[in-house]
């Protein structure tokens, strides 16, 4: 295992779920710290990091479509919980000094500053963490796949999917403890095997840009730079 970072610039996608820690709604703001600490981690290494984080401990659009309620307004309250986890990440990493900027796909310029790719790169190339907010900005679209353009469009050489195991397994390892981890697959047998590791439409566009997904567990502390540096548990996607 190198101590130099295998990647120098990434995008960090962590579920909303996650910075529920043992609550079952909402941010723990212990585990957002903890978060922004594995972040800050990175940004010390030297690395370029981009995050996108999702809703799911806030609001899903489409627990409103299955109920009867209309989609669009479902994913759009959806991006709202998005913009709220962003808020809450970048105090967690400002309180640690790390400079940081919130870009949504929803202009609210009140609360941050609007997305476009030269903003992006502009904050980036200023040595901040950019955290994307509001998913695409369009509904029937996941926040896996906003990760996935959003890692394309600011040139990211891998998507790190944070999740709550250590890698992509056979079966849901809490359900099934028979199940085996993978070390390597390509997009396409992720997409083969139906392997819910991120939805069909962000691997493809990640395959198409010929960018890494590295799965591992967000709750280990330590654990995002350790793999950075090579080491640790995950599974990556990648066709080389």
């Amino acid at each position: 295992m190198s101590l130099e970072p295998v990647y120098k610039r990434v995008l960090l996608k962590a579920s909303g779920e996650a910075l529920m820690g043992a609550q079952g709604f909402g941010i723990d703001v212990t585990v957002a710290d903890r978060i922004a600490s594995d972040i800050a981690e990175a940004r010390h290494m030297g690395v370029e990091v981009g995050v996108v984080v999702g809703g799911g401990n806030i609001f899903r659009g489409v627990a409103v479509a299955s109920k009867g309620g209309d989609r669009v307004t479902g994913d759009h309250m959806g991006m709202l919980g998005t913009i709220i986890n962003a808020l809450a990440l970048a105090t967690s990493l400002r309180k640690l000094n790390i400079d940081t900027v919130v870009l949504s796909a929803i202009s609210m310029p009140e609360i941050c500053e609007s997305f476009s790719q030269r903003a992006t790169l502009y904050h980036l190339s200023m040595g901040r963490v950019v955290i994307f907010a509001g998913g695409t900005g369009n509904p029937f679209f996941t926040t896996d796949s906003a990760a996935a353009l959003r890692a394309a469009e600011m040139g990211a050489q891998a998507i790190f999917k944070g999740t709550q195991v250590d890698g992509i397994y056979t079966a849901d390892p809490k359900k099934y403890p028979d199940a085996t981890r993978f070390d390597r697959l390509t997009h396409q047998e992720v997409l083969d095997r139906g392997l819910a590791v991120m939805d069909v439409a962000a691997v493809a566009l990640a395959r198409e840009n010929s960018i890494p997904i590295i799965v591992f567990s967000i709750h280990e502390k330590g654990g995002f730079a350790e793999i950075l540096t090579g080491g640790g548990l995950k599974t990556i996607v990648s066709d080389n």
